[in-house]
């Protein structure tokens, strides 16, 4: 009460100090702060109507049924929807729900638990779609908004940057996901399988972890893997790999190293962990190495790592080439195909 009858005091007093009058500097602020505003109002108002409650039902085995929500957003006019793998897996019924107040029951087409990526369909059609942009070309810095269910809160809107790229997560197989964005857009339970968006209204990611207790460290897979996931998802069911055994990151090529081995291109991959008894291994290549070639391939990230590792790659020898301490080494690998 105290406090309430000193804030209306101030409040009243004529006499009181005011406030000084904003300064010429904080008045031409005024519409940079409104242009902010409003590329997140366009974003949210262009993706916000294909972003659905994804409600599940998961088997217990003698302990019965287990409750939970998710996120989701439809890519496709005729029903398809993109979540994540941890949100749906083993799941007896989903229901999605769409902010119009339109409610379908859905069915699992496919998922991947390496990269935590699934999709479900709805028996529906022309639904809002989200359009599916780029993350190759994202810069730290960014705007970046997420928009998702957190906590059974519909359709929550919360607004940040890019704050890293090319992190590693472990999934929940135990595999490290590649090339993962890092944001500030506050997320928690309930926001995984959203999309992350940019400031044009296209998904740049698919919402997947956060930190908790720590302050706005959250993760999103980059579309452009979730790109490479659905189109495997859609030509065998599952997502079949070519398996190197290494895991890492997407990183500048230093000026002096692209001179000196004359190299066009601007990054490369940094090998983070290289697994044991794997075909990576057994070539020879060891955590440390940039990885800049396959053949005659630019390696220029992970993505490009991916796209290579696909079906048609099991069980056939491929020459990849490397940075070590000054010299380029190269390697010959055979990948198996992941299990």
């Amino acid at each position: 009460m105290g406090l309430e009858f000193d804030l209306r005091t101030l409040a009243l007093d004529d006499n009181a100090e005011r406030a000084p009058s904003p300064s010429p500097d904080a008045e031409a602020d005024g519409p940079l702060l409104d242009a902010y505003s409003a590329s997140i109002v366009r974003a949210v108002e262009c993706v916000g109507p294909a972003v659905a409650l994804v409600s599940v039902r998961k088997r217990r085995g003698t302990r019965g049924d287990a409750a939970g929500t998710g996120s989701g957003f439809a890519f496709t006019p005729d029903g398809y929807l993109l979540t994540n793998q941890h949100v749906v897996h083993r799941a007896s019924a989903i229901r999605v729900a769409f902010p119009s107040g339109k409610e379908f029951d859905a069915d699992l087409i496919g998922e991947d638990p390496e990269t935590d990526v699934a999709v479900v369909r709805v028996g529906a059609d022309r639904l809002p779609v989200a359009e599916l942009g780029r993350s190759s070309t994202l810069r730290v810095g960014q705007i970046a908004i997420a928009i998702g269910n957190p906590l059974g809160f519909q359709n929550t809107v919360t607004a940040g940057v890019i704050s890293a790229l090319g992190r590693s997560l472990r999934a929940a197989s135990g595999r490290r996901m590649d090339d993962i964005i890092q944001t500030d857009a506050a997320l928690n339970p309930g926001n995984s399988g959203g999309p992350l968006v940019n400031s044009a209204g296209e998904v740049i990611g698919l919402n997947t972890a956060m930190i908790a207790g720590a302050q706005a460290i959250c993760f999103a897979t980059g579309v452009d893997t979730v790109r490479w996931v659905l189109s495997q998802l859609f030509a065998h069911g599952r997502v079949r790999r070519a398996y190197l055994g290494v895991s890492g990151a997407t990183v500048p090529v230093q000026r002096r190293l692209q001179r000196a081995f004359n190299l066009d291109q601007a990054t490369a991959i940094r090998v983070m962990e290289v697994h044991k008894d794997s075909p990576a291994a057994r070539a020879g290549i060891e955590e440390g190495d940039l990885l800049i070639a396959a053949g005659a391939v630019p390696l220029t990230g992970i993505d490009a790592l991916q796209r290579l590792l696909d079906a048609e790659h099991i069980d056939r020898t491929i020459r990849l080439s490397a940075i070590r301490r000054g010299r380029v080494l190269d390697f010959t690998v055979t990948p198996r195909e992941s299990h």
